[in-house]
């Protein structure tokens, strides 16, 4: 009996790391994939362009989750930049294709230099909290609006994927998202707005597309993408390694990781690589492994499954184009509710800066272009030129 008790729990304990795993790249894709795909789309990206993408991004947030996790024996999970991709979707429109690969390539060179020169712990102390938060809040709200705004062009797909958002934030809020969008799929079929589909077996061979550097984009995209992909990504990440009882981890090295693989993957699209806090959390609990010690297996699971992603990568885009526009953006925008709300409670929270943060939010979500730079650049302009006007006490 003692034997048989001892098999069962070891095979528990080598299903705990699994199961995270998988449950940690699914929540990771469902909940902002569609953010990517929307920027994708913005950059005007065809079909094979956003597949590529889509395979690059696997590959990256599965190399970079899976080796430092085997190499540090810690979780070390990644993700891309959900704020940077909903960022790119307002900054990107009057862009060009090779200009926005421009953008990226330096968006990688910055992330690189943060990590490999130790300056992002210090950089960060000196950033505005309230003005990054605001800035963040203020790039994801059309997304949080365009989930109830979508109820006017597609009532009978939206209406059931909030009243089942109602419903399950409160009893399953890790899965939360996945239901909903299985909840849009299953309305969409009823009632015959699922476009037909063929999946494609594999994924087509990976074009790079040759980038070109424009200031405007740069100092409009790079800029901005970099300042908030460490602000809203790296810095929770990082907080979510110590909460977990991870402090020893090499951030300055973990964060020059990310970078550097943006660099290298930026002419296939990707725009940012960055520390995960959200999907990192679920190969970091009781649930990953009863022993923090072998939570590490936990985060080599969810890279495995993320390069199983990428060999899916074509399905994946298939799928995704034959789902109603309006699902794809209420997903959206019902995943970024809790990040908005977070956003605009700390841009907003301190008296003294509320006034510096709140423009800064207005002009982000302005969609305001000046001189070929977007918004987000001169938000934070506009906030720091608020900001010195108060007065110090």
């Amino acid at each position: 009996m003692s034997g048989t008790g001892s098999t069962d729990g070891s095979r528990v304990l080598m299903l705990a790391p699994l199961t995270a795993g998988f449950v940690c790249v699914l929540v990771g894709f469902t909940s902002s994939y569609p953010i990517v795909v929307a920027a994708a789309d913005a950059m005007g990206m065809s079909r094979d362009q956003i597949v590529t993408l889509t395979l690059a991004l696997a590959v990256a947030m599965g190399l970079t989750t899976m080796l430092p996790s085997l190499w540090l024996r810690i979780p070390v999970v990644t993700a891309w930049s959900t704020p940077g991709a909903a960022l790119l979707v307002t900054s990107v429109e009057d862009v060009a294709l090779g200009d926005a690969i421009g953008a990226f390539v330096v968006c990688g060179v910055l992330l690189t230099l943060a990590g490999a020169t130790g300056w992002f712990a210090r950089s960060m102390q000196r950033l505005p909290v309230a003005l990054a938060s605001a800035l963040l809040a203020g790039v994801l709200v059309r997304f949080g609006m365009g989930a109830f705004a979508a109820l006017e062009t597609a009532f009978t797909v939206v209406a059931p994927m909030l009243a089942a958002w109602l419903v399950l934030r409160r009893l399953v809020p890790r899965y939360c998202i996945a239901l909903v969008l299985l909840t849009g799929v299953a309305a969409a079929s009823l009632t015959g707005a699922l476009a037909p589909v063929s999946l494609a077996p594999l994924p087509p061979m990976p074009v790079p597309i040759t980038p070109s550097f424009d200031w405007s984009a740069i100092v409009g995209v790079s800029v901005p993408l970099f300042v908030v992909t460490m602000a809203s990504q790296n810095l929770p990440g990082v907080a979510t390694l110590h909460a977990s009882g991870y402090r020893a981890a090499p951030v300055s090295t973990l964060v020059a990781l990310t970078g550097a693989t943006t660099l290298v993957l930026a002419p296939f699209g990707v725009f940012a690589v960055n520390l995960a806090a959200i999907t990192a959390a679920i190969c970091m609990g009781e649930e990953a492994h009863p022993d923090p010690a072998k939570r590490w297996q936990a985060a080599v699971c969810a890279g495995l499954f993320y390069l199983l992603v990428a060999a899916g990568s074509a399905s994946i885009v298939d799928l995704f184009s034959a789902l109603p526009r309006e699902l794809v953006a209420t997903v959206a925008g019902l995943a970024l509710l809790p990040t908005i709300g977070r956003g605009l409670a700390v841009a907003l929270g301190e008296e003294r800066e509320r006034d510096a943060a709140l423009v800064t939010f207005l002009v982000t979500a302005s969609g305001l272009t000046l001189l070929g730079i977007g918004s987000a650049f001169w938000a934070v302009v506009a906030g720091v030129v608020v900001r010195l006007g108060v007065p110090q006490r």
